[in-house]
């Protein structure tokens, strides 16, 4: 197996992981929705990351971790909308990330660029340290 097929590979697996964990996640929100057991308590958060999309729970939780009693409003405010049903779409991180930069709220998010060099993929940083040792190498 080259290595191409190894890093795709494990990028693969990465997102399938991504992928079944907001699964599992939304569907232990729901069964805990759906419980009639007991007294409904509703958790504004809980209905909110039911209904978030594609990166949208590390959105959520990077806007927690800076920002936590700012982001408690904007969730409380956001669940008003989604039981009045003026929300009713899927939100994906892009929309969340963009609705907490309106309000203010400069939410940090971890990015990766990355190249291909050679028929794979490296990330940016890593091919402009190699180029740059390279170029020393030949002063």
């Amino acid at each position: 197996m080259s290595e191409e097929d190894f890093e795709l590979e494990r990028l693969k697996a990465k997102r399938l992981a991504e992928m079944q964990k907001n699964i599992s996640s939304r569907e232990e929100i729901k069964e805990s929705v759906e419980s009639p057991k007991e007294k409904i308590t509703v958790n504004p958060r809980a209905s909110l990351v039911n209904i978030l999309g594609f990166r949208g729970l590390e959105v959520l939780k990077n806007a927690e971790s800076q920002f936590p009693n700012e982001t408690k409003i904007i969730v409380e405010k956001l669940f008003e909308l989604i039981k009045t049903g003026e929300i009713n779409e899927t939100i994906d991180g892009g929309k969340l990330l963009m609705l907490f930069r309106s309000v203010g709220l400069n939410v940090r998010m971890e990015t990766k660029i990355n190249v291909e060099q050679d028929g794979k993929f490296v990330s940016l940083s890593d091919k402009l340290s190699k180029n740059s040792s390279e170029n020393s190498d030949e002063e």
